[in-house]
Parts: C-alpha cells; sequence; structure tokens
C-alpha cells in the first residue's frame, strides 16, 4: 500500500470517529424529548456510538479499500483471559497505590440518586465502554494497520501513539510542561495498547484494557486529584502537590505512578510476543 492511502484511510478513520460520536449523542439526545431518563440515554449514545464507528469502519475498509476488518485487528469478538485480568489490575493496583500510601482525604459530590445514576451510566456505558473499544478501532485498528502496511511495524506503533497524546491536548488550556508531560502520557499509554492490539491480533483485547481503565479512572465514581472533582460521586483529595504524584493538570493519567504502569504492562506484551516468535522459531 502507498503511503497515500495510508494517510488517506488514516484520517478518514478519525473523521469516523467523529462523525460517529456527534450522531451518537445526537440520536439519544432525541430520547430526551420522548422524556427517557438522562441515564439511559447515556447508555443509549453508548451502544450507538459503538455501533455506528464499527458499521462505518467496515465500509471505509471493505467498500473503500476492498479490504477485511480482519486485515486491520478487528476480528470477530473475543476477549483472551490473561488481558482481561490486566485490565482490571492496572487501574485497581494504579488508584489502590493512590488510596492506600498517598495522603489525602474522602469528599463527597453529594449527588442524589438520579445524578448518580447519570453519572455512572456515563463513565461506563459512553466514556467507558463506547470511548474505549471506538478508540481502539480507530487508533489501533485502522490507523495502526494502515501505517504498517504503507511503511512497517515500528513505525506504526510510535506515529499512532504520538497522535494519541497529542489529541488529549487539544482544547486545553495547558502549561508547556503540562502539556509536554500529556503527550508523554498518552504516547506511552498508546505504545502499550498496541502492543496489546499486536500480540493477540486484536483490537478487542487493547479494547477491553482501554474500557476498564477508563471506568476505574475516569468514570465518575471514585476520582483522585488535587482538588474535589464535581462530576464525580467522590473525591479522594490529595494533600501533595507533587507534579510528579499528580499529573499536573491532567491529573493521575500523567503521573509516575500510572507511567509506571503503562511500562510494566508494554514489557509484559513485549516479552509475550517475543516468547512467542521464539517458539515459532523452534517449530
Amino acid at each position: 500500500m502507498n503511503y497515500k492511502k495510508a494517510i488517506g484511510g488514516s484520517v478518514a478513520a478519525i473523521i469516523t470517529l467523529v462523525i460517529s460520536q456527534i450522531s451518537a449523542q445526537l440520536l439519544a439526545s432525541a430520547f430526551v424529548l420522548l422524556k427517557v431518563p438522562a441515564g439511559i440515554c447515556n447508555i443509549i449514545a453508548g451502544i450507538l456510538y459503538i455501533g455506528i464507528t464499527f458499521m462505518l469502519l467496515k465500509i471505509l475498509v471493505e467498500k473503500m479499500f476492498q479490504l477485511k476488518l480482519s486485515d486491520f485487528g478487528i476480528p470477530r469478538f473475543f476477549i483472551k483471559g490473561k488481558w482481561f485480568l490486566t485490565a482490571l489490575l492496572l487501574p485497581i493496583v494504579i488508584k489502590g497505590c493512590y488510596l492506600l500510601f498517598i495522603p489525602g482525604e474522602y469528599v463527597s459530590s453529594e449527588m442524589n440518586k438520579e445524578q448518580v445514576f447519570q453519572t455512572l451510566s456515563a463513565g461506563i456505558f459512553f466514556t467507558g465502554i463506547a470511548a474505549g473499544f471506538v478508540e481502539e478501532m480507530v487508533f489501533r485498528g485502522i490507523i495502526l494497520h494502515f501505517i504498517e502496511k504503507a511503511w512497517n511495524r515500528n513505525v506504526a506503533i510510535i506515529v499512532p501513539s504520538v497522535l494519541f497524546g497529542f489529541v488529549h491536548i487539544l482544547g486545553m488550556d495547558f502549561s508547556v510542561l503540562n502539556c509536554l508531560l500529556v503527550i508523554l502520557a498518552g504516547t506511552m499509554v498508546g505504545i502499550m495498547f498496541s502492543m496489546i492490539a499486536i500480540e493477540s491480533n486484536s483490537v478487542w483485547n487493547s479494547g477491553i484494557v482501554h474500557a476498564i481503565w477508563n471506568i476505574v479512572i475516569i468514570g465518575g465514581g471514585l476520582s483522585v486529584g488535587e482538588k474535589a472533582d464535581a462530576a464525580s460521586i467522590m473525591t479522594y483529595v490529595l494533600n501533595t502537590k507533587s507534579f510528579a504524584i499528580t499529573g499536573g493538570a491532567f491529573g493521575m493519567e500523567s503521573s509516575v505512578i500510572a507511567l509506571t504502569g503503562y511500562l510494566i504492562v508494554t514489557m509484559i506484551a513485549f516479552l509475550m510476543m517475543r516468547k512467542a516468535h521464539e517458539k515459532t522459531d523452534h517449530e
């Protein structure tokens, strides 16, 4: 595949993500007019987000490029047990480090039952499951494989990961230092997701790690930060102002603790890939 097609396909995938997200939110908003509870609308939006994205990516790959989704790491849905376990352990251990070892205090947002349901439904189904799997289909599925076909695997891992990092500073009023930290964290987590997707040959495995991370870390249940988060049910407010611990303006996802977690999982995926390669060579 030539580089023009690869770049064109990658740009089309990002446009697909934007169109899908806007469409899902608009369609879900229509249910609000029908007096459907906002919490249920959040669930509907999440389902639509995944469904619309998958459908449009299928059209993009199969109709425009005459290829199969399985060629882009999007096979039939299946999640390996080892990556499901990783998906649970990574955010729980990292958040646990804060709750157990970093001084702080719990502050409640004092939400009522309806607000709690709205917060959790959005955090679990849209920000968590939908955003996690959609971003993996686009970045570690379509873009990674387009770039790999045009250049090589190393470029395919690095470029989408750096792009993934830059996406997280768009629209943010961060200082230069905070921007650099977010790009570093985004690149590292992007590489981690890429390694998982490549090792398993499926975005569904990187997707489950991404989705559960989003649910536990930014899903609105219990947040961790320098100040109380009104959008979360409860916040563990840190008593430290250490940039390395707090993660700066972006929060704990760009902290040293989180970066260490990304690095460990990346190394595990790398060692799994090397072991599988050595086994193949001996056969």
